[in-house]
């Protein structure tokens, strides 16, 4: 779990994994750049998270904890007869502790991996074993099921917690949730000793 996390959550998501690298490519390019295709469940504490992008600066601690890629490594050709719209007809489901949370398609994605992978080679390089993610699939994730339903049916994640990660031909990526580590005071402040948060500020008060 991230450390000081209190809403540690998954994140049900295709991985594409460059084979072939390049820069400025087309999304045509891109896609037959791909070398194959994973499971990935990107790990996030998404209450560390919230603090850390009110400035829209993007993911930093809340997301640096775990990201987990398997069982599988597919090439395309395996799956090429599912092809459809921007990916593939492909169940993605992820239960926890053997309940159900999330089920989605692949192929419902608003972006194909070889539009993302185009994009991310614009103005910068793609390299061979680059692990693109899709982004979460919908209900993919307690924070849209927490807020769409209830956190009382889809509560947070905590430690012994058994999730699976599955996606139809790619196979089920297990995991055991295991307590973080704990949080290091970077500060003290005053006689009192007491953190002085685990951020650090600039002098004009924002968040770096």
């Amino acid at each position: 779990m991230t450390p000081g996390t209190e809403r540690f959550d998954f994140e049900l998501e295709v991985a594409a994994v460059v084979g072939r690298g390049g820069r400025d490519l087309t999304a045509e390019d891109a896609e037959h750049a791909i070398a194959g295709y994973c499971v990935l469940n990107d790990w996030s504490g998404r209450d560390v998270q919230q603090r850390e992008m009110k400035l829209s600066m993007g993911p930093v601690k809340g997301k640096d904890t775990a990201t987990s890629l398997g069982p599988y490594f597919v090439t395309p050709d395996e799956i090429a007869d599912f092809r459809d719209g921007n990916g593939y007809r492909l169940e993605m489901t992820c239960t926890v502790n053997g309940a159900r949370y999330s089920r989605a398609v692949w192929s419902d994605v608003h972006w194909s991996f070889g539009e993302m992978i185009a994009y991310a080679s614009r103005g910068a390089e793609v390299r061979p074993g680059d692990v693109i993610g899709s982004g979460t699939c919908g209900t993919g994730c307690i924070l849209e099921l927490s807020r769409t339903h209830d956190s009382a049916t889809y509560p947070w994640l905590r430690p012994g917690d058994e999730v699976v990660a599955a996606i139809e031909g790619l196979g089920a990526l297990r995991n055991i949730v295991t307590e973080a580590a704990p949080v290091i005071p970077l500060r003290t402040r005053g006689a009192t000793g007491q953190e002085d948060g685990t951020r650090p500020r600039r002098t004009d008060g924002a968040a770096r």
